[in-house]
């Protein structure tokens, strides 16, 4: 159902001479009020309290159903990038007042307590339950996050210092692992297989700096990004996004075959992001990936799987919340594009994920994780990295609602 609404200038009250036509699916309006109102009302009071740890200004790896931090378990540094992330969003859009101080506290708390110590740049993968270096591997994928955090402290704080940590971290990935056929190694340790998903996440980051600077630099190291997604990421002939891949960027011999529908409707949203940003027509990829994922990524419940194979054959039955959260975003994506079904795709994945993800959580604000074969829950922990998710499909979905009606 749509409506349309004839809006004079500005506001309602004032009486100017130009006019425009508002039309916006109902449905989804409704949809994203509800998410704000979760966001704001819910999820972001949960999380700035009790995910963050007494007098340590760091952040807990996640939630238990109960909605009491799991004590027990190892905390990925990341966690801390993609929560300040989320609160430097949050602060911004004026949903946490509070949002600017943790923020920077959550990236403050990276800076003296995670840096490597043996390395001289990058940051270490993991801290124990009792706050000390559990793990001090170097992981691109982790990297990239701090990357994109960098670029939110800059633009809620204009402290240059983050842009001094952003460009002084790209040099160290650049002379530590810098690949010469392109993109960048997984990191200081041995891998099984060269991964598209740091590389997606770094062309995040890429555009968010270039959004927070202005810096043409920052842009066109997400051109290079673009160049591996046309040249060795997206498969032409299945419509795909491969995961992994050899040294040489060839798919892996014995995990080459293997597909992630969520990453592919990410993707969607980032190549639109591009286009936007680089005056690109990403659409030949963009509808390709949307289009495969719609025929093959889907349960009958309307859930993504969380993998399964490059012909379209099941590997596994589960369903993480997350690919929930991208399939909201690309839908929105696509109605910026002119895509008509987006925005009712958009409100029905809305629902889906209220349905099957967050209203069933025990504590309201939290979320369970997986569900399995029979929809049923298989993990109802709530891990802190899922905030991201779900702040970037939540502010998507109310700026295109704001900005429409």
């Amino acid at each position: 159902m749509r409506f349309a609404l004839w809006v004079q200038g500005l506001s309602f009250t004032e009486h100017l001479d130009s006019k425009r036509e508002i039309m916006v699916n109902n449905t989804l309006i409704t949809a994203s009020l509800r998410f704000q109102r979760w966001m704001t009302n819910e999820a972001l009071p949960l999380w700035m309290s009790r995910g963050i740890v007494p007098h340590k200004q760091c952040h807990y790896e996640r939630l238990k159903a109960n909605g009491e931090p799991d004590l027990e378990t190892n905390t990925r540094v990341r966690v801390q990038a993609r929560q300040a992330f989320a609160f430097a969003s949050a602060y911004r859009r004026g949903w946490a007042p509070e949002g600017r101080s943790l923020a920077v506290q959550l990236c403050e708390f990276i800076e003296k307590n995670a840096r490597h110590p043996h390395a001289s740049g990058g940051y270490v993968h993991l801290m124990d339950s009792e706050w000390n270096i559990a793990d001090y591997k170097q992981d691109l994928y982790d990297h990239a996050f701090y990357l994109l955090a960098f670029a939110w402290l800059y633009t809620i704080t204009g402290d240059a210092i983050y842009l001094d940590r952003a460009e002084s971290l790209q040099r160290w990935l650049d002379d530590s692992f810098a690949s010469p056929v392109g993109g960048w190694r997984e990191g200081d340790y041995e891998v099984g297989a060269r991964r598209q998903n740091p590389h997606m996440h770094l062309f995040e980051s890429y555009m968010s700096l270039y959004e927070a600077t202005e810096q043409a630099h920052w842009l066109a190291r997400a051109g290079e990004i673009f160049a591996l997604f046309q040249t060795r990421f997206f498969d032409a002939e299945h419509r795909v996004l491969r995961e992994f891949f050899d040294d040489n960027w060839q798919p892996h011999p014995d995990a080459g075959n293997i597909i992630e529908p969520g990453h592919m409707v990410e993707w969607v949203w980032l190549l639109h992001w591009y286009g936007r940003l680089s005056g690109r027509n990403v659409s030949i990829w963009a509808d390709a990936l949307y289009e495969k994922a719609y025929q093959i990524g889907f349960a009958s419940s309307g859930l993504m799987f969380d993998d399964m194979n490059i012909d379209g054959s099941a590997r596994g039955s589960t369903k993480r919340s997350w690919p929930m959260t991208e399939v909201i975003k690309a839908n929105i994506a696509q109605a910026k594009a002119g895509h008509k079904d987006g925005e009712e795709r958009a409100a029905e994945a809305i629902d889906l994920l209220f349905t099957y993800y967050l209203d069933c959580a025990k504590v309201a604000g939290s979320w369970v994780d997986q569900r399995g074969a029979n929809d049923e829950v298989v993990n109802d922990f709530a891990p802190a990295s899922t905030l991201y998710h779900l702040m970037v499909a939540c502010t998507e979905v109310v700026d295109y609602c704001n900005a429409n009606t």
